[in-house]
């Protein structure tokens, strides 16, 4: 048993001192996730990759109290899963505001503001999500942990249980559902 799985089990037998050496265990691959999430983001963000994972690990330990992981990888899919709705809060949060929440002067040349087009495409990825979970959810699970957690097609199928060719057909699927919507 590895070093998270056995302080995800000390943390469900109610020993308080593990959450502490969990935090520590896995910070480093929280914080390179997060990073991850940020890579092709060009636009100014009040949100910053350890705020991401603070803020990550806080709902994952809910009143004081972890959840119930049953692995490793049960956990990592459950912080990428956090990091990525937080994401989405904080993209519709910016989209109240473009929408007069918020007002700033535009000077005359000034590039077109590249943060709307970044928070759309994450509330339009979002929103493909929620529907595709509808159509599939073991392809919308495969998604959320390739683009949010960065994970290749085969460590996320490892990490969802499937094999190797089932992994890559989920998100061949995927892909095409996507295609087919964006086209309409």
């Amino acid at each position: 048993m590895g070093e998270v799985t056995e302080l995800l089990c000390k943390l469900r037998l109610g020993d308080a001192g593990a959450s502490e050496g969990l935090l520590r265990s896995v910070y480093k691959e929280l914080r390179s996730i997060a990073e991850l999430q940020f890579a092709d983001e060009y636009c100014e963000r009040t949100l910053q990759p350890t705020a991401l994972v603070n803020e990550a690990y806080l709902r994952l330990v809910s009143g004081g109290r972890l959840q119930k992981f049953d692995s490793r990888g049960h956990f990592f899919a459950a912080a990428a899963e956090a990091m990525r709705r937080i994401l989405i809060d904080a993209a519709r949060a910016r989209g109240s505001q473009k929408r007069g929440g918020h007002y700033r002067r535009v000077e005359l040349g000034e590039l077109a503001d590249e943060s709307r087009h970044a928070t759309d495409l994450l509330l339009d990825l979002d929103d493909g999500l929620q529907r595709l979970v509808a159509v599939d959810n073991d392809s919308a699970n495969l998604v959320k942990l390739r683009v949010f957690a960065g994970l290749s097609i085969t460590e996320a199928g490892e990490l969802l249980g499937m094999s190797r060719s089932t992994a890559y057909k989920n998100w061949q699927f995927a892909r095409t559902w996507f295609a087919v919507r964006w086209e309409k």
